[in-house]
C-alpha cells in the first residue's frame, strides 16, 4: 500500500532540479497547473513553504533546502539498497546513463561500451556526447568521462583512465602553403581555429573561428583553414592518414588527467561495474603517458 507520506517527493524533486515548474511539467509528463497544485499539497502536508517563486526564477526556502538535502540521502538509500540486490546478479543489466567527451567519446569510448551490449544483452545503454561538465547527480547519469581536474567532492568516485597533452597541428596542404613553423614566434604569422573551452589557447593564436566540438576543430585543421591545438592521440590519428601534421612537438601544454567517474555509493551495480572495465580497457597505452 502507497505510503501517503511519499506523496509529492519525486514532483518536489524534479522542480529544484529541472529549475522551474515549466520544465519539471515536461519531464514528468502532466501540466504546469498539476505541478503547482502538487506543490502545494505537499507545502500544505508539511506545513511551510519550499520554494519561493517568481515570474522569472525560484529558490529553495531554508525549510525547503533541508527537506531536498533529506530527500537526496533517502533517495541515495534506496539506490544503495537495490545496488546490494543487483549485485549478486550475474548479468549487468537495466539501463546505464552515460556521459562522454565528443572527440574520445566517440573514438574511444562509444565503440568500448557498445562490445559490452553484444556480451550482456540485457544491458541498455544511453549514451550524451558532450562537453559540457554535467552534474551526474542532478542529471541522472550513472558514469561519464572527464577530462582535466576532478572536483573536489565526496560526492563523486574516480578511475584515472589516462592523461591528454594538446599539441599544435595543420594540415600538410596549410604548411606548405603558409611556409614552415620552426619557433614558437613564427605562430604570430598564421592563423589558428580555436577550441571555446580552453581560452588559454586562444590566446596564443590570433582565431577568427572558435568551435565548442574539438573534432570539428580537427575537421577544420585537416582543411587547411590554420593551426589548431588537439589531443595528441587525434593527432596521432590523423597523421597516420597523411591528413595532419604535428607542429613544434615540444611545444605542448601540461597533461590534463582523464578519469570516469560516478556517484559514490556503498555498492557498486554490476552495469556500471562492467562499464568502468570496458573504459579503462579501451583506452589506448599511448594515453596512459602521453
Amino acid at each position: 500500500m502507497a505510503n501517503p507520506r511519499f506523496d509529492g517527493v519525486e514532483l518536489f524533486l524534479q522542480i529544484v532540479e529541472s529549475g522551474n515548474l515549466t520544465e519539471a511539467a515536461e519531464r514528468l509528463n502532466l501540466t504546469r497547473s498539476a505541478v503547482g497544485k502538487g506543490l502545494a499539497r505537499l507545502e500544505a502536508r508539511l506545513g511551510t513553504c519550499l520554494l519561493q517563486r517568481s515570474t522569472r526564477r525560484q529558490r529553495l526556502t531554508e525549510d525547503g533546502q533541508a527537506y531536498y538535502e533529506h530527500c537526496l540521502r533517502a533517495l541515495a538509500e534506496l539506490e544503495a539498497a537495490e545496488s546490494v540486490l543487483e549485485s549478486g546478479r550475474q548479468q549487468p543489466r537495466g539501463r546505464l546513463r552515460v556521459s562522454v567527451p565528443l572527440a574520445f567519446g566517440h573514438h574511444y569510448a562509444a565503440p568500448a561500451l557498445w562490445a559490452l551490449m553484444d556480451s550482456y544483452p540485457e544491458l541498455e545503454i544511453d549514451l550524451c556526447f558532450s562537453d559540457r561538465m554535467i552534474d551526474l547527480v542532478q542529471e541522472g547519469f550513472d558514469i561519464a568521462v572527464r577530462i582535466g581536474p576532478l572536483p573536489d567532492t565526496d560526492r563523486l568516485s574516480a578511475r584515472r583512465l589516462g592523461q591528454q597533452v594538446m599539441g599544435l597541428a595543420a594540415s600538410p596542404a596549410y604548411l606548405q602553403r603558409k611556409g614552415a613553423i620552426e619557433s614558437i614566434e613564427d605562430l604570430a604569422a598564421h592563423r589558428g581555429i580555436a577550441y571555446r573551452s580552453n581560452t588559454a589557447q586562444r590566446s596564443r593564436l590570433v582565431s577568427p573561428l572558435i568551435l565548442d566540438d574539438l573534432q570539428a576543430v580537427a575537421d577544420a585543421a585537416i582543411a587547411g583553414v590554420g593551426l589548431a591545438w588537439l589531443p595528441s592521440w587525434l593527432i596521432a590519428h590523423y597523421a597516420l592518414r597523411g591528413q595532419l601534421q604535428a607542429v613544434l612537438p615540444s611545444y605542448r601544454e601540461q597533461p590534463a588527467p582523464i578519469h570516469v567517474i560516478w556517484p559514490t555509493a556503498a555498492h557498486m551495480p554490476a552495469k556500471t561495474r562492467c562499464a568502468i572495465d570496458a573504459l579503462v580497457a579501451a583506452t589506448p597505452s599511448c594515453l596512459a603517458g602521453s
